[in-house]
């Protein structure tokens, strides 16, 4: 299957690790047929985990070919690996290489360079690595076709989906995404998504 990467920048208020917040901005890689919904498709995945407002910073194409992913859920790193993919011609004998970069998931450089080898066994291409650098990408959001289905098998688009991609530029409005309502607004250079907080009926208890 064919990806289409795009690296969302995702800027928002963290708690570290000594309890304080800090503005961070982290960057997250999705798989998407266009700007457009690679920025609903982040939007629905950071939505639900991100308790305050969050703004969609950048957006921009990735150039990977290939990524190997790790069934550890201790590793969280992403590499970026440069293959020279090298070819013989046969008529002048020369060797011809090609560039390609692929993406890693792997605990560190060594255990990248063993993931890409074991990865690229059913390869009949010979390849030579030119280099491997850690990213700081946070995840990666492949396409899932599963989640696209509904019951009848029928391939469908996801509400927030449909709607940010028909939601036009200076537009605020509010919607659903993950089960927590909130406020999109693209009336601005970035779109900032702000959950609305839910109305305390119950303030005043039993007393």
């Amino acid at each position: 299957m064919m990806h289409n990467w795009f690296e969302c920048k995702i800027r928002y208020d963290k708690v570290m690790e000594d309890g304080k917040s800090k503005k961070v901005t982290e960057p997250y890689l999705v798989d998407a047929l266009s700007f457009t919904e690679a920025e609903a498709r982040i939007i629905e995945e950071m939505a639900p985990f991100i308790s305050g407002e969050f703004t969609v910073s950048d957006i921009k194409r990735a150039n990977y070919t290939e990524l190997f992913t790790s069934d550890d859920d201790n590793v969280d790193k992403w590499f970026k690996v440069k293959l020279y993919f090298i070819t013989l011609d046969e008529k002048t004998g020369i060797e011809k290489k090609s560039a390609t970069n692929m993406l890693v998931q792997a605990a560190d450089l060594r255990d990248a360079v063993k993931k890409l080898d074991e990865g690229m066994k059913g390869s009949m291409a010979d390849y030579e690595i030119a280099c491997v650098t850690e990213t700081t990408i946070m995840d990666v959001y492949p396409f899932d076709v599963n989640k696209k289905q509904s019951e009848n098998g029928a391939v469908v688009e996801s509400e927030v989906r449909k709607f940010i991609q028909s939601f036009p530029e200076g537009i605020k409005t509010t919607t659903t995404v993950g089960g927590k309502s909130v406020v999109i607004d693209k009336t601005g250079k970035d779109t900032v998504v702000t959950p609305l907080k839910e109305e305390q009926n119950d303030i005043r208890g039993d007393d």
